[in-house]
């Protein structure tokens, strides 16, 4: 494939050493000379000195004949505008990276539809919900990313004397709005079907509206099992996503912030989460804030340094598991050693999250889930393609889940009577070794 990245910073010069690996013709543009000297001496890449912002520019690059432009520059707008150029000059899926949250949220202007940009990438989001799938487990944290927030997804555990135990799915009768993703019965995960019957302990993901998905679970659970605390250090954007999206499960979320203008910002926005005005890096806040109580110990502040020792620091005072935010590669071998059990690096999500883009014919991205069981594919409908040709219950996809459906300026769980529309984006869920049966219903007939 033919890709243009806008930015040769940290960001893009990882994500084009990863693209380069593979064997893709990669583009670097970026208003430094010297930041692009530095990337040819490393990479086997065609560099172009100019704005993101210039058409002359990214005529150079190449964007009117690519197949994917990535725009990661440091600066949200510049991203905007120059993804939103190359898509306009001819490339066939233009990304856009952005740290302002209110760029993703589209409930009071869609942004990514006015710059006409394929989808908007924001690290931090995408670091903090790597997190969450280690705190969760399920991994189908990829459902929320691609259906861009218009859904959620929700895990229970099933429980011996609830009213789906020993039921088929067909017969529970759920809400149009919530389907089954995943159950995980012992060793074994896999995707329903409607013959399948729950039984005690099994863990199932739910994906729906939030309001139904509350009665829903009352299916599986006849009362309340107890809620596991997570404190999580810094209240940076990492942090405040995460908060996010734990407050949606059955987590106990505490977060520290120095910062007391900050934390006055995190307290009005984060209904579910108990925000404390503290100092990661001094031991005695952290004991006044009973760290060692926590189950599980987010350190996710803006230095890899305080990460690190907030993080033995937890250890030390009793917390049972301890995960950590690390932007530096060099850091990561020493960090087993310090009891840190889980490390996420931001570039490495963002990179895994590119390579799932660069794909040809209708997908627009893809992640693997559970351990490989599955995958979650982002597909675009287009003229012609055989999923457009009738109601779902009539297709007969009987190796994937249509989780999502994005159409124009909204997202929703599709029933079985709804057919899908050429230009809707569709958000699948399909089993490991059947990605093929069910991505050739997308391609358009000959």
């Amino acid at each position: 494939m033919n890709i243009v990245i806008l930015g040769a910073g940290t960001v893009g010069t990882s994500i084009a050493k990863q693209l380069c690996e593979t064997q893709h013709n990669v583009a670097l543009v970026d208003s430094s000379r010297s930041v692009l000297n530095l990337a040819e001496e490393q990479l086997d890449v065609q560099t172009v000195c100019g704005s993101a912002c210039d058409a002359i520019t990214l005529f150079q690059a190449g964007v009117q004949s690519c197949d994917l432009c990535l725009a990661v520059t440091s600066h949200d707008e510049i991203n905007l505008v120059g993804g939103s150029l190359a898509k306009a000059m001819g490339a066939d899926r233009s990304i856009g990276r952005v740290f302002n949250p209110g760029y993703r949220d589209s409930s009071t202007f869609d942004y990514r539809r006015h710059f006409g940009i394929d989808r908007l990438l924001s690290l931090e989001h995408l670091t903090s919900l790597e997190i969450a799938k280690a705190i969760r487990m399920q991994s189908l944290f990829a459902v929320e990313n691609f259906a861009r927030g218009g859904i959620e997804v929700q895990e229970v555990a099933v429980e011996a004397e609830s009213p789906a135990v020993g039921v088929p799915l067909q017969k529970l009768d759920l809400p149009k709005e919530v389907r089954i993703g995943l159950v995980m019965a012992g060793k074994r995960t896999f995707i329903p079907g409607a013959s399948d019957v729950m039984h005690a302990g099994d863990h199932v993901t739910l994906i729906g509206t939030r309001d139904k998905l509350e009665d829903v679970k009352r299916l599986f659970e006849h009362r309340l099992p107890p809620k596991l605390k997570v404190m999580i250090a810094g209240g940076g954007e990492i942090g405040y996503n995460l908060a996010l999206v734990l407050q949606r499960g059955r987590f106990n979320t505490v977060l520290l912030e120095a910062d007391e203008e900050r934390c006055e910002y995190l307290a009005n926005r984060l209904d579910d989460t108990t925000v404390l005005q503290a100092d990661v890096t001094r031991v005695a806040e952290l004991e006044e804030a009973r760290v060692g109580k926590s189950d599980v110990f987010v350190a996710a502040t803006g230095r890899d340094e305080d990460n690190i020792v907030c993080g033995v620091e937890a250890r030390e005072l009793g917390c049972g598991r301890i995960m950590s935010v690390v932007r530096r590669p060099d850091y990561a071998n020493v960090l087993e050693r310090l009891g840190i059990d889980v490390a996420v690096s931001p570039r490495e999500v963002m990179a895994q999250q590119i390579v799932g883009l660069v794909e040809r014919g209708p997908v627009i991205g893809h992640s693997s889930i559970a351990g490989g069981v599955a995958s979650i594919w982002e597909l675009e409908v287009r003229e012609g393609a055989p999923v457009t040709k009738a109601p779902l219950k009539d297709l007969q996809i009987q190796d994937g889940l249509i989780a999502a459906i994005e159409r124009e300026d909204f997202v929703r769980v599709p029933g079985a009577d709804d057919q899908l529309m050429p230009r809707d984006n569709a958000v699948v869920l399909v089993p490991s070794g059947k990605t093929q049966q069910v991505l050739r219903l997308f391609e358009p007939e000959r």
